[in-house]
């Protein structure tokens, strides 16, 4: 149980790493849009959340990979295409259950589904924040 703490707090600490310089990098690449591609209308809009949502979508599949590569690397199912799925599904907490983690690492999966939910909800935040700013909306103008 401690190792399966140990190693769950030591991936999430670095997909809050990857998480947070990821959102950076999307925020440069989403400024450097709408500061040099002038299109009229919303198209330099749709342009840059277009790029938020796909740079989220590969930063939480970085954070993925990572949890496949651990899972592969201490054993925790057969092989990597199994420990990619199963991380899938595991971040994203839909827990198919047609996969099952060794006995001795089920911990360490449970840390995975709680970092998944928060790291998706910080996303979610951000992509708010981020249409909101440059995207089609306007402060109360989506609903």
């Amino acid at each position: 149980m401690i190792i399966n703490l140990f190693v769950g707090t030591l991936m999430i600490s670095l997909t809050v790493i990857i998480h947070t310089f990821g959102l950076m990098a999307v925020t440069h690449a989403m400024n450097w849009i709408t500061g040099r591609i002038r299109i009229e209308g919303h198209r330099s809009r749709i342009l840059a959340m277009n790029t938020v949502v796909i740079g989220i979508f590969a930063v939480l599949t970085a954070e993925i990979w990572l949890w496949a590569i651990c899972y592969d690397l201490i054993g925790v199912v057969a092989d990597f295409p199994t420990a990619l799925y199963f991380s899938t599904t595991t971040f994203a907490t839909v827990g198919y259950g047609d996969v099952i983690a060794d006995p001795h690492w089920r911990m360490l999966s449970a840390l995975e589904g709680i970092n998944g939910f928060l790291l998706i909800g910080w996303s979610t935040a951000y992509l708010v924040a981020a249409g909101m700013r440059v995207g089609p909306f306007r402060s109360g103008e989506h609903f």
